[in-house]
């Protein structure tokens, strides 16, 4: 269902000829706050936006607008879905894909954002099922730079379509505790990988992948792999993650690194850290922590909620 942002904006539009020339009502666009439910059976609300919006309202505004001049172009379509997915409706986002989908069925974009953002609401199955096609559709296909939301401190996108696809499929999988598929698929991602901001993405879900398999002699050699001179735009927690499993950084170093420290991901490595080698219950304290204190869209929550679930049940 398109959330009451949409039909607004879609009144907006067809009742203006020329919408750029109108001042944007930030106050009047709201979306629907309630998207889904988590996996410990708790609403996942979305805060309804506010004037600190602006920017990413404005920026919705004007994909729609450029896609009512185009409804067919799939780049159009996209970008309305990511945009609307930015501004924390992942349900109206999952419909706008849904509606690219039906337009353009065999672009593996459109399978990889509603996969991802199935991921958000917590609809693993049927993240996996957009995405397992997603990964179909680029068999035997050139890869491509996949341009960035929102960009990075040096607005150079690190990532692309098939990494992009690789690393959800893998996520869907490890939050589902599927380490076997979670593997073969983040490995895909490294091996797709053309820069170490990926690769270190990569390489941190395989690590935990692999200590969770009772594996740590392969775990070991893929940190080999690691060094503190890496090229580093923007994952800098799984980078430093990583030089924290290598030894190479303490517990204190890594989590108190202000911003960075504080993040769901730092923080559900060095949980995890904990529950691999034997200390469950510092880990449960500590995932528990992040369930109750963190993001609900972040994936390092998602994670964390995924470890409390399986230890409730």
């Amino acid at each position: 269902m398109l959330s009451r942002a949409f039909v607004f904006c879609i009144i907006l539009i067809l009742s203006s000829c020329n919408p750029y020339t109108k001042p944007i009502d930030i106050d009047s666009v709201k979306i629907d706050t309630l998207q889904g439910e988590s996996l410990l059976g708790k609403a996942l609300i979305s805060p309804q936006l506010e004037a600190k919006d602006s920017a990413k309202i404005k920026n919705y505004l004007h994909s729609l607008i450029t896609y009512q001049s185009n409804p067919m172009n799939p780049d159009f379509v996209i970008w309305l879905g990511r945009r609307m997915a930015y501004l924390g409706d992942y349900q109206s986002a999952i419909g706008i894909f849904h509606e690219g989908i039906l337009k353009h069925p065999e672009d593996a974009r459109f399978y990889r954002h509603r996969g991802h953002r199935y991921i958000s609401t917590r609809q693993f199955d049927l993240a996996i099922k957009d995405l397992e096609q997603a990964a179909a559709l680029i068999q035997d296909t050139e890869d491509t730079i996949e341009p960035d939301g929102i960009p990075n401190s040096l607005n150079t996108p690190v990532s692309s379509l098939h990494t992009n696809i690789y690393y959800h499929l893998g996520l869907a999988y490890y939050l589902k505790g599927d380490w076997t598929n979670a593997l073969a698929h983040f490995d895909n991602c490294l091996q797709a990988s053309q820069n170490d901001d990926m690769r270190v993405a990569a390489m941190h879900w395989l690590y935990m992948i692999l200590r969770r398999m009772s594996l740590p002699d392969e775990a070991s050699q893929l940190l080999d792999r690691v060094s503190p001179n890496m090229t580093i735009i923007e994952n800098d927690g799984y980078h430093q993650l990583l030089l924290f499993y290598k030894g190479e950084l303490s517990e204190d170093q890594l989590s108190g690194n202000g911003s960075l420290g504080s993040s769901e991901a730092v923080k559900y490595g060095i949980a995890n850290w904990y529950y691999y080698n034997d200390n469950i219950s510092e880990a449960k304290k500590r995932f528990q922590e992040i369930v109750d204190n963190g993001n609900w869209a972040a994936f390092g929550f998602i994670a964390a909620e995924s470890e409390v679930s399986r230890m409730t049940n």
